[in-house]
């Protein structure tokens, strides 16, 4: 690495160990963070730098938390549809459930939903994690969070990396994010300093229990596994 900060890529034969370390059954590595400090990006990356990786290649699925998004009508139903995104507009025990069901042994094909972007609900069994796969990638915003039903998931993670990036920085990209999703400037703004930004405030102390901590895709700490 030449004396270059670590990055995703170079976390790659962690994985592999990860996944060693818990066979027969499948590992699940969480990918956490506040909205806008770079989860899916980093998700991306790593599923890219997978399939150049022998030991991995062919072996890692993928279940975002946003597919667990409750519907739109459920969240009028509650009234809670300005508040998408908050902690409590999830089906927690779905994702638990899933989260449960891919660590189980002997395996089996577990189906997860996708999100759809465009039209803003989820798509129930839109995914499919293959009986191949050893590792399961899922990110989300509250996988460390202990509160309103968020309490089960952390052990259902192996390992959780952290995203991390300046406040100024990840509010800009947020409001960006929304512009490109056709709202104003000055709307967008609002819902992020009211919505995204309390929800940042709920995860802010997860990152203190994450095994690896990226900050703008640059490893800044990382705690040795577990033996």
């Amino acid at each position: 690495m030449s004396g270059e900060p670590p990055v995703v890529e170079d976390l790659l034969p962690r994985l592999l160990e990860l996944v060693a370390r818990v066979a027969p059954r499948r590992a699940v590595l969480g990918i956490a963070g506040p909205p806008g400090a770079g989860k899916t990006t980093l998700v991306t990356r790593l599923l890219t730098a997978v399939t150049a990786y022998e030991g991995l290649s062919g072996r890692v699925a993928h279940v975002p938390m946003d597919g667990f998004h409750l519907t739109n009508a459920e969240l009028d139903r509650r009234g809670r549809r300005d508040r998408k995104g908050a902690p409590d507009t999830f089906d927690t025990s779905a994702y638990a459930g899933v989260l449960a069901a891919v660590r189980t042994e002997p395996r089996a094909v577990v189906t997860a939903p996708s999100f759809d972007h465009v039209v803003g609900e989820p798509v129930p069994d839109a995914l499919a994690v293959p009986l191949t796969a050893d590792l399961v990638v899922t990110e989300g915003n509250y996988l460390l969070l202990d509160e309103g039903g968020w309490g089960d998931v952390p052990d259902l993670l192996d390992e959780v990396w952290w995203c991390a990036l300046a406040p100024d920085a990840r509010v800009q990209r947020l409001i960006a994010r929304h512009v490109e999703t056709g709202r104003e400037v000055a709307d967008a703004t609002a819902w992020v300093l009211r919505s995204d930004e309390a929800n940042a405030r709920a995860v802010a102390e997860g990152e203190a229990r994450a095994d690896v901590v990226l900050l703008d895709g640059v490893v800044v700490s990382a705690r040795r596994p577990e033996s």
